[in-house]
């Protein structure tokens, strides 16, 4: 074979390479919106007022008979849909490697969540049941797709490449998050000028990011292609498969150690978002106009701090810069403590702070993480990163909620979570990352 055919094979390979990652980019692009416009800035004080009209004279509402401040009524549901994914998740991760047919499960969770998240234009008056309900289905099914999505990450690129390229897609959801926070900041803010109310405004919001979920997936499902595999064994299911997965992971003991230390500090970084705007609304009395633009500034910044920290990795090392980012968060966070009430200014600059480490954070550990992954096993290993990324955080908003639950305070809860992120930093500072790129079967990149 000549010389000049191997070029241009090897040149339609890159080509064929190039085409998939920029279709994966727009899984980031397409969900991202969820955990912004959702998660983060509507969902939180929309769902608790509700729950507000719902309560009884003591400030208590009763799902199943059990007594629960309305105050905490969304932290807990984020803790809920955390068990749902713990059970989903593994048997996803199993599906997609025994059978190499990823795209249908993708499919099935982005819809499922979809479906969910404009279901929200539903929530009014006292529905608060329905909105934990559907917070739940889609919060976990966010999480189920994106063990099937992130498992890609090792097919689509060398290792060279994958800093970069996860970087990219972060950039990518953090892109989409800003333009759809400034379609809704105009909703929200002249909503009298549109006819609508204040709450209709929010319910539109809402439904919106399901439908752009649900339309730009259209774009990965396209453009990524499958690797058929034959099935292997019995389909193994639920907490079988987690404890299958985690009985080889022994074998990877430093694989092991960096998901315990990403789990940590991560736990922490999820319930910042997911709480960030209650606390801004509820203890600090910040207007939902407030809220919007200081989102919105997090998701411009964490554009520009995910390729920063993507450019960081490349001179220190992707463990250097993850470490850096945790001391960062630390010092953010425990400012967050002693802001002012009613001062939106000191607001944006812990926002600013937030966005500048967030996508970074984020990005760096999981192409670090695809690293660890011994080849072949990539959905099955990433079901276990994804219950640390979305699936396993559940301490922290159970903590949050609980500490409010007992002092009535949104302050002493913002301040507990600086321990998550100073003993991830102590656990990931120990994992000799080399080795254990080694020791799962992978080539070791000069820098890492």
């Amino acid at each position: 074979m000549g010389t000049d055919t191997l070029r241009a094979q090897a040149d339609d390979e890159t080509a064929g390479r190039r085409r998939e990652q920029r279709g994966w980019y727009f899984y980031d692009w397409a969900c991202s919106v969820y955990s912004t416009s959702v998660l983060t800035v509507f969902l939180g004080p929309y769902l608790t007022s509700v729950a507000r009209a719902a309560a009884d004279a003591d400030g208590f509402v009763h799902p199943l008979g059990i007594p629960v401040r309305a105050g905490s009524f969304f932290a807990y549901s984020v803790s809920a849909s955390v068990i749902l994914a713990i059970l989903v998740m593994p048997l996803a991760g199993a599906a997609a490697d025994r059978t190499g047919r990823k795209k249908p499960l993708l499919a099935a969770a982005a819809y499922t969540g979809a479906g969910a998240t404009t279901g929200l234009f539903l929530l009014d008056g006292h529905r608060y049941l329905l909105g934990g309900f559907l917070l739940i289905v889609a919060n976990a099914s966010v999480a189920v797709s994106m063990v099937v999505y992130n498992s890609y990450l090792p097919q689509i690129a060398p290792p060279e490449e994958r800093d970069a390229v996860s970087s990219r897609g972060w950039a990518f959801g953090y892109a989409a998050g800003s333009l759809v926070l400034i379609a809704n900041l105009v909703l929200f803010t002249a909503h009298g000028s549109f006819g609508v109310s204040g709450a209709m405004a929010v319910r539109i919001c809402l439904a919106s990011a399901g439908l752009w979920w649900g339309l730009f997936t259209l774009v990965p499902l396209k453009r990524l292609r499958d690797r058929r595999t034959a099935a292997v064994g019995p389909p193994v299911h639920g907490w079988r498969q987690l404890a299958a997965t985690v009985r080889d992971m022994r074998g990877k003991p430093l694989t092991l150690a960096f998901l315990l230390a990403y789990l940590v500090y991560n736990d922490g970084i999820q319930t910042v978002i997911s709480q960030a705007s209650v606390y801004g609304s509820e203890e600090l009395g910040l207007s939902q106009s407030t809220l919007i633009t200081a989102v919105l500034m997090v998701q411009v910044l964490a554009v520009a701090g995910a390729l920063g920290m993507g450019r960081l990795a490349r001179t220190y090392g992707a463990k250097r810069t993850i470490l850096g980012s945790l001391v960062a968060w630390t010092v953010t966070l425990a400012a967050g403590f002693f802001l002012p009430a009613g001062r939106p200014v000191w607001f944006f600059v812990l926002a600013a702070g937030i966005g500048l480490v967030l996508g970074g954070s984020q990005a760096l550990s999981r192409s670090l993480f695809s690293h660890l992954v011994p080849p072949g096993k990539e959905a099955e290993y990433f079901s276990a990163y994804e219950m640390s990324d979305r699936g396993m955080s559940w301490l922290g908003p159970l903590l949050f909620g609980v500490t409010y639950q007992l002092t009535g305070s949104y302050r002493d809860a913002i301040v507990s979570l600086v321990a998550f992120f100073a003993i991830g930093f102590v656990l990931l500072a120990r994992v000799p990352v080399g080795r254990a790129i080694h020791d799962a079967g992978n080539p070791v990149p000069d820098r890492i």
